[in-house]
């Protein structure tokens, strides 16, 4: 935002009007000066208060604005304080606004603030906080609209529905919708919510990282919601009971797409483009039997069922969806050559390439060192030999370095030991994960880092010399940065060793004359609107790519989503990435441009700004332990050839009541620009 002019955001009070520069530092480096890179945004309202960063701003006219589209938008009338507090809030303002107040109006705001406390949920109770705010700190505005002094200004508003779980979920499904629906055994609705965002329900109610329950509003009261397991409840539902999913594409129409790779971003840019009547093409280099790209062969089917992954996939190509397999783009078919043939291209090739060690001897082919955890975890589910012995290490300290040694106990390793560089504590992969190993009899090594790869006469692997390792200040992630022991090199046994450090797209199918660039981090560039916040310093991710992005690259018509665009993460991070690269396209069909529309750009402002408020005191009568799924326990479930699903997900009761536990946790966000 510009100049701050007054803020009561986070309760914290800070009014420049007379003068004076006193600042917010989640306004400085939240909020952008610019709405959409090119619209000043002038003041923000929402759940925690005003922030007003142009003195011209009419917050009387703003407080009205508000009120009426939180009354008649999103109040979900189940309650009566909500429905008929906010709409006495609404008319009184609204007379206010229009010269026919009187000033004991504003008691009556007040006490409707206190009356909606009372609410069902908190969309209605937060969305009186701005309003008080306002009434309490710009009370000469609302005398002088009183006394018939004002008339209201001119405005744009920009108006957006969020909760804490939405906003941090990358696909920004409605959570507490779907949840709501599940307490009231509507399990075809909560499906219906939810592939309104995600066409994945299946895959996403078993793998996700669930990122939306770090920012459950539950989790301050006793423990967050099973909001990954409540998805796959109602996923579970649909193909136990044999139902047909009900979605219907539109009328075919004339402009096809091609799509680079059938993982989690092609296929979610595919259902939607199809859904909307585009034919859509992907060419994928595995094959059949494979789609699903990193879900099939990067996912273990303990924690991926094959059968269920097929069936999302089957779901999509019934949208009219064709999938070309054993194509590989760059090799039986070039990218101009599909840009030829189709009106637009994505490109979604994943990330299926893992990234060396930089130990010594990994250059020399010494039988026993496995080109990477994706190649050997590949191999492993494509049913191919896999080089692997029967004391295995893994290096690493991600999701896929678990995966790796948890499977290769299921491929019949004896040992499997796990080398890690940091301790348990600092370990990037899922808790859960970690725990998942550890009880199925994986070995750990922490602090420690291989040096080099130890062979016999033979070329064989027969160990690792690594050194100890201890944890100084912290980097740039905010973990302490490891180093060295002097003197503490050691030899880890072993006769197979999988280096799984990272991951990186293939983009060797993009070549010079196509004019697409490359980032450092090989990912592909795509257009962005730039943003900077209030001290001037970019609103970037953590890779240093600008966060409101086009997804169009500088080939007009191809663009770019997923792993290759934004940097191998999740499969719902690909999938949330993938939705707006559909959306985008169909712009880019119907109108000739590719460009964010507003509710993009309040998307993007709102992750940026953050819903969630960790140190929030939130008050509930009712605390309630929260429901975990079942789950197959014991070192048996990891023997040799066992790839039987672990975990189980709920009974019908379990998910109701689970679901009975959500909070209902709507905002409702405004901006002046």
């Amino acid at each position: 935002m510009g100049q701050l002019v007054f803020s009561s955001w986070g309760r914290e009070i800070i009014d420049n009007r007379q003068g004076g520069d006193g600042t917010s530092e989640i306004v400085q480096k939240k909020l952008p000066v610019t709405f959409d890179g090119e619209r000043s945004m002038v003041a923000f309202m929402g759940w925690d208060g005003i922030i007003v960063a142009d003195p011209e701003v009419d917050v009387v006219a703003m407080a009205a604005e508000y009120a009426k589209r939180v009354q008649e938008d999103y109040c979900c009338a189940k309650c009566s304080p909500g429905k008929k507090g906010t709409r006495v809030l609404q008319d009184t303002l609204a007379r206010i606004l229009n010269g026919e107040g009187e000033e004991k109006d504003l008691a009556e705001i007040e006490a409707l603030a206190d009356l909606l406390q009372n609410c069902k949920c908190t969309l209605c109770m937060t969305s009186a906080v701005p309003v008080l705010d306002t009434v309490k700190y710009f009370r000469e505005d609302y005398l002088a609209y009183i006394r018939g002094e004002r008339r209201p200004r001119p405005a744009e508003y920009k108006v957006k529905l969020t909760a804490p779980c939405q906003d941090k979920c990358p696909a920004h499904i409605d959570i507490p919708a779907y949840i709501e629906a599940i307490k009231d055994y509507r399990y075809d609705e909560a499906l219906s919510v939810i592939r309104e965002s995600m066409p994945l329900p299946a895959v996403c109610g078993r793998v996700c990282p669930h990122p939306c329950e770090s920012a459950c509003r539950r989790k301050n009261v006793d423990e967050s919601i099973n909001i990954m397991v409540l998805k796959r409840t109602a996923s579970d539902y649909e193909w136990q009971h044999q139902q047909t999913p009900p979605m219907q594409p539109k009328p075919r129409k004339g402009k096809s797409v091609a799509i680079v790779g059938a993982g989690p971003a092609g296929l979610t840019t595919a259902y939607y483009l199809a859904l909307e009547g585009y034919p859509v093409t992907i060419y994928e280099a595995l094959p059949e039997g494979f789609g699903g790209g990193m879900i099939a062969v990067g996912i273990p089917a303990y924690r991926m069922p094959r059968h269920i992954l097929q069936r999302d996939i089957d779901i999509i190509c019934s949208m009219g969806v064709e999938i070309i397999y054993d194509t590989k783009v760059g090799e039986d078919i070039s990218l101009m050559e599909l840009k030829q043939k189709h009106d637009a291209v994505l490109l979604a090739p994943g990330a299926h390439k893992s990234k060396p060690m930089g130990v010594e001897g990994e250059k020399e082919g010494y039988s026993g060192f496995l080109a990477g955890g994706i190649e050997f975890l590949r191999d492993a589910y494509m049913g191919r030999p896999t080089g692997m012995g029967k004391r295995v290490c893994v290096v690493g300290g991600g999701n896929t370095a678990i995966d790796c040694v948890r499977v290769a106990l299921r491929e019949g390793a004896k040992d499997s030991i796990l080398l890690y560089r940091r301790t348990r504590k600092e370990m990037p992969a899922d808790v859960w994960e970690v725990d998942g190993a550890d009880e199925e009899g994986v070995q750990f090594e922490f602090l420690v880092l291989p040096k080099k790869i130890i062979v016999d006469d033979n070329r064989q692997v027969t160990g690792v010399e690594c050194v100890r390792m201890e944890l100084g200040e912290p980097d740039d992630s905010g973990r302490r940065r490891p180093q060295p022991v002097e003197g503490s090199e050691f030899v880890v046994e072993c006769d197979t060793l999988i280096p799984a450090i990272g991951q990186d797209p293939d983009l060797s199918f993009i070549t010079e004359d196509t004019g697409i660039e490359i980032t450092r981090w090989n990912t592909v560039v795509t257009k962005f609107v730039p943003q900077k916040n209030l001290v001037g310093r970019d609103l970037n991710d953590e890779m240093g790519n600008p966060l409101t992005r086009i997804l169009l690259t500088d080939m007009d018509g191809v663009f770019a989503s997923g792993d290759a665009e934004i940097g191998p993460l999740t499969v719902v991070a690909c999938v949330g990435n993938a939705h707006r690269a559909a959306k985008v396209i169909q712009r880019y069909f119907e109108e000739g441009e590719a460009y964010l529309t507003d509710d993009d750009f309040h998307e993007d402002i709102l992750s940026h700004l953050g819903v969630y408020d960790k140190d929030e005191k939130v008050s509930w009568l009712d605390a309630i332990g929260r429901f975990d799924q079942h789950e197959i326990h014991g070192r048996e479930r990891a023997s040799a050839g066992n790839y039987n699903e672990v975990e189980l997900g709920f009974s019908d009761q379990e998910a109701i009541k689970e679901a009975e536990r959500c909070l209902r946790c709507y905002r409702v966000s405004m901006i002046a620009v």
